[in-house]
């Protein structure tokens, strides 16, 4: 199973590289990481998506814990959570193709963010399933680059679990 881990610490240069450390030295894959500034200065999130049992990313935790400059890690896999991420995608698009392409944009929200003669390149940001559903309805045309942020998440204070939400809306209709 993946687990999402949420991850402060204190910005100081080699934390990165001690996380990812110990990840390879228990032979851990991080399959999404993602690290940026949090809401109080000199404090990074660090969010991750890593495979593993409950036993497994629990010790993991216990780990993480001991390394220097760690303050808190959560596991917010089964915590209702907003979560998006962001995606660059160059789309082979002839002057034929281009007219479905921007119709696919639409329809998942993305934006044209350079155009040139054979190709246009989307900005998608959204829920991960949200990426791979819009990377699939463009494959037929040739993707040429990509570049994913990985997956970014806070807990929901509201408790709203949307994937709840969006069993009962499809039960409905």
């Amino acid at each position: 199973m993946k687990h999402t881990l949420s991850v402060l610490v204190e910005d100081e240069a080699g934390v990165l590289t001690r996380i990812a450390g110990l990840f390879a030295r228990r032979g851990f894959n991080i399959e999404s990481l993602a690290v940026g500034p949090a809401e109080q200065m000199g404090i990074s999130r660090i969010t991750m998506v890593v495979p593993g049992d409950e036993r497994e990313i629990e010790q993991l935790t216990k780990q993480l814990y001991k390394l220097i400059h760690v303050l808190k890690v959560q596991d917010i896999t089964d915590v209702p959570c907003v979560e998006r991420e962001l995606m660059l995608i160059k789309v082979n698009g002839t002057p034929l193709t281009r007219r479905e392409i921007i119709e696919i944009a639409q329809v998942f929200r993305a934006r044209v963010v350079d155009l040139a003669e054979d190709s246009l390149t989307l900005e998608v940001t959204g829920d991960p399933g949200k990426m791979v559903a819009i990377v699939q309805m463009l494959q037929k045309f040739g993707i040429r680059e990509m570049a994913r942020t990985g997956k970014i998440a806070l807990v929901r204070e509201s408790g709203v679990n949307t994937e709840y939400l969006k069993t009962l809306v499809s039960r409905g209709s």
